[in-house]
């Protein structure tokens, strides 16, 4: 059997997977959260947002480019400095599944809890049929995923351009406010959550080994991903911003929604529920994908005859990926009986994502050269900059990359005690 994932990833599936998980949960409540905070200043910080991500989006092409490889960025640490610092990575993407999984499949199962019959329209009927779903499109192959993500990304471009034209968005509705001095906060303010927005890079990042083109494809599936998703976010904050669908705890998360009966009325509710799983989904499918890649590259290289280091018939690390997903379930039904924070865990998540960045940016500034340093030095800074704003939810992703990545003992590969 193969020990090599399939490449069977191209440009469009690429560019359709990455821009629906950029996307995903963040299109239904980030762009009413930021308008909540910075009114239509939210205009000027979702620029500022799209100009930061630029570089960091460009280095990440850069190093999938020279170095494709389903380790993501623990893969470019190792090559930047040594295997330690990789397994201290490892540990850090790992660390995302208790606190950021569970609470993004709530939110899908939120979607798809109204859409499903009696009895079966329970919050944990719906979260278990969503983990199956997920567990079958990524063991059904990168490729089917890939041609699924696309739908969704077009179902989600369709909504969008629905509310732009039935909105009646003229030119004024663009147009940007004064920016003052006094004014510099709320954006600041905005832009620490909308950063939640463009996570998904990191992720992504772990699927450069299976495109077909990873040279060519792959750093354009990431450009072009990003700007299609900043411009879908863009023109959805200047709906909501003319409607006002924002300011209450309510419009966070049924902004979309109210919108759409707003404009098109009651009937067509089911489909935009529908289009909300599928949003949701889209994003949840690539960081299952990542987190299966990413252990069974790991215990590939400490212990290749296991059985999570196997691949399947279809080149799909099957085992790696029913772990983590029988994982994910525990933590399900954790949080359903312990009711825990939703918004605690995607701040301690967060912080995960933006320490993962800071560190692949540094890990390019050692290994790219010319130009492509510089720019990787530009995005490090920045990194920093919005690690610090994170406040006291920085210490949860410390935390992780210093006690369990250089825990001193034997072995301190990540789920290394499954892997047999």
């Amino acid at each position: 059997m193969s020990q090599q994932l399939k490449k069977e990833i191209t440009l469009i599936s690429g560019i359709g997977q990455l821009s629906t998980t950029l996307m995903g949960t963040g299109l239904f409540m980030i762009p009413a959260i930021a308008a909540g905070i910075a009114d239509r200043m939210t205009l000027w910080a979702w620029l500022f947002l799209f100009i930061a991500v630029c570089p960091i989006a460009l280095t990440f092409a850069g190093l999938g480019k020279r170095y494709p490889n389903a380790g993501g960025t623990a893969y470019f640490v190792r090559m930047a400095f040594n295997p330690r610092l990789e397994r201290s990575v490892a540990w850090l993407f790992i660390s995302v599944i208790p606190v950021g999984i569970p609470a993004a499949i709530t939110m899908a199962g939120g979607f798809l809890q109204q859409l499903l019959p009696s009895p079966l329209n329970t919050s944990l009927w719906a979260q278990s049929i969503t983990l199956c779903l997920l567990v079958l499109v990524n063991l059904s192959g990168s490729k089917t995923s890939g041609r699924l993500q696309s739908l969704i990304a077009l179902s989600i471009f369709s909504l969008v351009a629905a509310l732009l034209w039935k909105g009646q968005i003229a030119p004024q509705d663009f147009t940007m406010p004064p920016l003052t001095s006094t004014s510099l906060w709320p954006v600041a303010s905005a832009l620490g959550v909308m950063f939640w927005c463009f996570v998904g890079i990191e992720a992504f990042a772990h699927m450069g080994e299976e495109f077909k083109r990873p040279g060519r494809d792959f750093p354009l599936a990431i450009l072009l991903g990003c700007l299609i998703a900043g411009l879908t976010y863009w023109a959805c904050s200047v709906v909501i911003l003319k409607f006002g669908a924002y300011g209450t705890p309510e419009f966070d998360v049924t902004s979309i929604p109210w919108l759409s009966d707003h404009l098109f009325g009651t009937q067509v509710s089911a489909l935009i529920t529908l289009v909300g799983f599928c949003a949701c989904f889209a994003s949840l499918n690539l960081y299952l994908q990542s987190f299966s890649r990413m252990l069974w590259a790991q215990t590939k290289q400490s212990r290749p005859q296991s059985r999570i280091a196997r691949l399947s018939a279809r080149g799909i690390p099957a085992n790696a990926t029913l772990l983590i997903a029988a994982v994910i379930y525990l933590l399900i039904l954790l949080g359903e009986f312990a009711r825990l924070d939703l918004s605690l865990f995607l701040k301690l998540a967060n912080s995960v994502f933006v320490f993962i960045y800071l560190l692949a940016m540094l890990s390019a500034w050692k290994l790219l050269h010319g130009m492509a340093r510089y720019l990787a030095g530009i995005a490090l800074i920045l990194c920093v900059l919005v690690f610090f704003c994170l406040g006291w939810s920085a210490m949860y992703a410390l935390i992780i990359f210093i006690v369990l990545g250089f825990f001193p003992g034997r072995r301190t590969d990540p789920l290394q005690q499954h892997a047999t």
